[in-house]
């Protein structure tokens, strides 16, 4: 198949799974072609069946801010036509879906149909989508798409419950390369950040308000009061100063390491004892599952897609929003026990295996090939 991918390029979640998605497309043999305003971040080597197609915006002075959705519509009118695309799949309803839409009711006037596949990821309708401004477009545009997916169960309860969705949902949950993330040998790394054998808790994440990442350290300062830990805290964002600041106010700051953005997560992963995730929000939590690939149980709270994935009393522990007590607890149950923590680090292993991307990625092509067929019978019928 041809397939063309829209995303955001960023290192954010929806970005990450679509340009891994491609990747894992093109190794088998599909010709893949990236829409976007940049190269996506995860998009770093060539590869002959991979193409990147920019998505330019003129600056006119009538415009106050640059129509990104009607050049990303040009552009994939432009695309569909001269590189004879089988099917679209925008990752992000906002403004991907809508732009799709458009582009598909242009090249209709010129008789061609393409099929769009839209994949909903998370904050474009847990947040964004329900704002008033974009409900409406939100809405349409995910009935209008030809093939509708979400990441977990539970984003898919909120779409329906959110909007007016008269679409049948798939649920496609997001997926893991276990020759990226495996438990590394990195003893070396970790003598360094723990030379008196401290056990080493993790979090990683864009720090914005919704990863709670107060919380983080809250968790760790009642942990560290009762085991020698130390704390890797990974990514950057709004609410790192935060951070920063209390762990200044709870003293012990060099037992905390901020380390900013990282590209090479799965090898600080293999350091890791623990994986924080706090999180007020998660539609699915990729993070979490990177953990558990590199064999790191996780302590995360208990909303959205996150128990999906994080099994309690298994693969780590499920807690209320909030909770930092019931946290810590859960924490120190397995640092004060290695043979429980080595048995929760066997099962969060064996959870991840279960998302392996050579699993996930066939639905997708299974997707793409039922969604195609199904809009060449609706247009066979519309003629007759």
């Amino acid at each position: 198949m041809k397939i063309g991918i829209v995303c955001y390029p960023t290192y954010g979640g929806s970005g990450v799974v679509a340009t891994e998605l491609g990747k894992a497309l093109a190794s088998k043999g599909h010709e893949v072609h990236f829409i976007a305003y940049k190269q996506p971040a995860r998009l770093n080597y060539f590869v002959q069946n991979i193409f990147y197609h920019e998505v330019g915006i003129m600056n006119y002075p009538l415009f106050e801010y640059p129509p990104y959705e009607t050049a990303l519509a040009s552009k994939l009118v432009d695309i569909v036509k001269f590189q004879q695309l089988d099917v679209v799949h925008v990752h992000y309803a906002i403004p991907h879906a809508s732009a799709a839409y458009m582009a598909k009711q242009i090249l209709r006037q010129e008789n061609i149909e393409i099929p769009v596949v839209t994949t909903l990821h998370g904050t474009d309708i847990s947040l964004v989508g329900k704002d008033p401004t974009f409900a409406p477009v939100v809405t349409f545009s995910i009935n209008q798409s030809d093939g509708v997916t979400t990441v977990s169960d539970s984003l898919k309860k909120q779409t329906y419950e959110f909007f007016a969705i008269n679409k049948a949902i798939q649920v496609i949950p997001n997926f893991i390369d276990l020759e990226k993330f495996k438990k590394y040998n990195k003893d070396h790394f970790k003598k360094v950040i723990a030379p008196n054998g401290e056990k080493i808790l993790m979090h990683v994440s864009n720090f914005r308000k919704v990863k709670r990442v107060e919380d983080v350290v809250k968790i760790f300062y009642k942990v560290l009061q009762k085991a020698p830990a130390k704390l890797l805290l990974v990514g950057d964002g709004p609410e790192r100063r935060t951070a920063e600041q209390m762990c200044r106010e709870l003293g012990g700051c060099s037992h905390v390491h901020f380390l900013g953005k990282q590209d090479a997560i799965g090898e600080l992963l293999a350091i890791a004892d623990l994986f924080l995730m706090p999180s007020g929000s998660e539609s699915f939590g990729l993070a979490a599952l990177e953990a558990m690939a590199c064999e790191v149980p996780v302590i995360s709270s208990n909303v959205g897609g996150i128990p999906e994935i994080n099994i309690h009393g298994e693969t780590g522990f499920l807690s209320n929003v909030g909770n930092v007590e019931e946290m810590a607890n859960h924490a120190l149950l397995l640092l004060q026990n290695d043979e429980r923590l080595q048995q929760f680090r066997a099962n969060a292993l064996a959870q991840a295996k279960r998302f392996d991307i050579n699993h996930i990625m066939p639905l997708y092509e299974q997707y793409y090939e039922q969604t195609i067929e199904q809009l060449k019978y609706l247009d066979v019928r519309h003629k007759i």
